[in-house]
């Protein structure tokens, strides 16, 4: 369910676009999050427990909860020491709070946003952190907007085949704050950045929502002629790229749970 991630330029404003065909700087989202000695903290969306081992590292006491019973399977065999279990974050609750709650490129994956919010709010104590990175509003807009007007042309409906929650700073800002959160940090990063596999594996990766009820011959003419529509913005120099847009969060829990 991770995707990969870039992480924002630490000169960029709030609402800051980058120059074009430019690499990310790889700001680590860790130095956000800052864990502590004794920290009680939860990791959502933990994936193969990669970053929660170095939130670990850092002599916290991490929780990783993951939708996916085959990645917890996998990174508990990675790191079997590690409190890592299988949880929806939608609805998820514990009996002690945490210090701070942590997200790295998954919470895009969760369309019911709100209900997520709310399990962090639930989950932090007064005063508790909580820092997020994951793609917002534009990500990947021209490959997304080239297979639409793709399907468009040959009779397909859009609707019900995006799988990400895309928002933008403002949406996601006004969602924690309704939430009882303070927020300190919103920062949103368009850069494109390189993508040697191409516009073609990217296709490829996310066919079954993309392309679904699509038999694979036609999915085949589809993506060739999303590729060849999309090769003039994403391609500089024969190195093809993504126009991606991040947003990184950083919030304080100040009401209690009310909501």
């Amino acid at each position: 369910m991770n995707n990969r991630h870039s992480s924002g330029q630490a000169n960029e404003s709030s609402s800051g676009h980058s120059a074009p065909f430019a690499t990310l700087q790889e700001t680590p989202i860790l130095s956000l999050l800052q864990p502590s000695k004794g920290e009680r903290i939860l990791d959502v969306g933990c994936g193969n427990g990669e970053m929660t081992a170095k939130i670990a590292a850092a002599g916290a006491l991490p929780t990783g909860i993951d939708f996916s019973e085959e990645t917890i399977r996998q990174a508990k065999q990675r790191y079997p020491d590690m409190n890592i279990q299988v949880a929806n974050a939608c609805h998820y609750r514990t009996e002690e709070p945490f210090d701070a709650v942590f997200s790295h490129a998954v919470l895009h994956w969760i369309k019911d946003a709100p209900a997520v919010v709310r399990s962090i709010q639930l989950a932090l104590k007064r005063g508790g952190r909580f820092v997020a990175e994951f793609a917002a509003n534009g990500n990947t807009a021209i490959l997304i907007t080239a297979v639409q007007e793709e399907l468009d042309a040959r009779g397909y409906k859009w609707e019900g085949r995006n799988p990400w929650y895309h928002p933008t700073n403002g949406e996601y800002t006004n969602l924690l704050e309704q939430h009882g959160f303070r927020v300190s940090l919103a920062q949103h990063v368009d850069q494109f950045t390189p993508f040697k596999p191409g516009a073609r594996k990217w296709l490829t990766s996310f066919a079954e929502y993309l392309f679904i009820g699509i038999t694979a011959a036609e999915q085949d003419v589809i993506m060739e002629a999303v590729e060849k529509k999309v090769q003039p913005q994403l391609m500089r120099d024969g190195q093809w790229y993504l126009d991606r847009s991040r947003l990184r969060v950083v919030a304080i829990k100040e009401s209690g749970n009310t909501i």
